[in-house]
């Protein structure tokens, strides 16, 4: 089912419309979340990082576009799937139709797709979770790479590049040659009791995760936090690396070219993050 500007229709009814700035443009915003049961997780940061957003992109944002609209459009997305299940739910937002690259309408149209997920916990997959380099493209560093845009090529790009040489993700540069996100989450890389993320200045993602995982750090005594740039050169030196997103929570990197890497600080910020998200086992 999708939600199509509060109206809900089956998939195929949907067509997509050729004339969406979207489409042309790249004039989108989209917002990823997951929701247990009827709960939107960190609900309160999805909704001002989308309208914080919506303000950077110069989108008219309607009067009735409140907390509540949000979670009632959710709910009726979400309407006959059962009360108690998980899903990931994105929210598309782009700019209506008129004009070329200067928009000639203020309103705005939005689009509610979901998707089932398996369980409502975060967990750490078990796998050997392999990365490398992505260097073909570069991430500019300003406040548009902060937003999630529908502009995604590099991303893109690079999941081609991981696909096709048998790698789970890729980890971007920007054009310092400083390690930025992975294709799907911020990266964190710890050395000894010491954590660093990039600061969103190198142009990552102003993730919801990322901030979720900055506040249970700083609170936590046996880690220090710092938002700083990250080398290439730094990444084989890491005892771990791991990365961060809503749905998956976090996903330690198991090798990076020749180095292996624990997950001890992964395994106890897992056990942490579900509590913050008032996640229990056997939710």
């Amino acid at each position: 089912m999708i939600n199509f500007n509060g109206t809900i229709h089956e998939q195929e009814e949907i067509m997509p419309g050729l004339h969406n700035r979207g489409l042309h443009y790249g004039d989108a915003l989209f917002e990823t979340m997951k929701v247990v049961g009827r709960r939107i997780l960190f609900a309160e940061a999805h909704y001002f990082r989308l309208m914080a957003s919506m303000r950077l992109m110069r989108m008219e944002i309607p009067m009735h576009w409140t907390p509540e609209f949000f979670q009632s459009e959710v709910n009726k997305t979400l309407k006959g799937k059962g009360g108690h299940s998980i899903h990931r739910v994105k929210i598309l937002v782009w700019r209506d139709w008129g004009g070329r690259y200067t928009p000639q309408s203020e309103g705005v149209s939005y689009a509610i797709f979901s998707e089932s997920l398996s369980r409502a916990p975060y967990i750490l997959e078990d796998t050997e979770y392999k990365v490398d380099l992505y260097k073909d493209h570069y991430v500019n560093n300003g406040m548009l790479e902060q937003l999630k845009t529908n502009n995604k090529l590099i991303h893109v790009l690079a999941g081609i590049y991981a696909t096709e040489n048998d790698y789970h993700s890729c980890l971007l540069l920007n054009h310092g040659k400083q390690v930025v996100e992975s294709i799907s989450g911020n990266i964190f890389l710890v050395k000894d009791y010491k954590i660093k993320t990039p600061p969103l200045s190198d142009g990552c993602l102003k993730g919801i995760m990322r901030g979720v995982i900055i506040e249970i750090l700083a609170k936590h005594p046996d880690y220090i936090l710092s938002q700083e740039s990250i080398s290439p050169f730094e990444l084989q030196k890491a005892d771990e690396l791991f990365l961060t997103n809503v749905i998956t929570g976090i996903q330690p990197i198991r090798q990076y070219r020749k180095k292996q890497y624990a997950k001890q600080v992964s395994s106890d910020l897992i056990e942490k993050l579900n509590e913050y998200a008032g996640l229990s086992p056997s939710s």
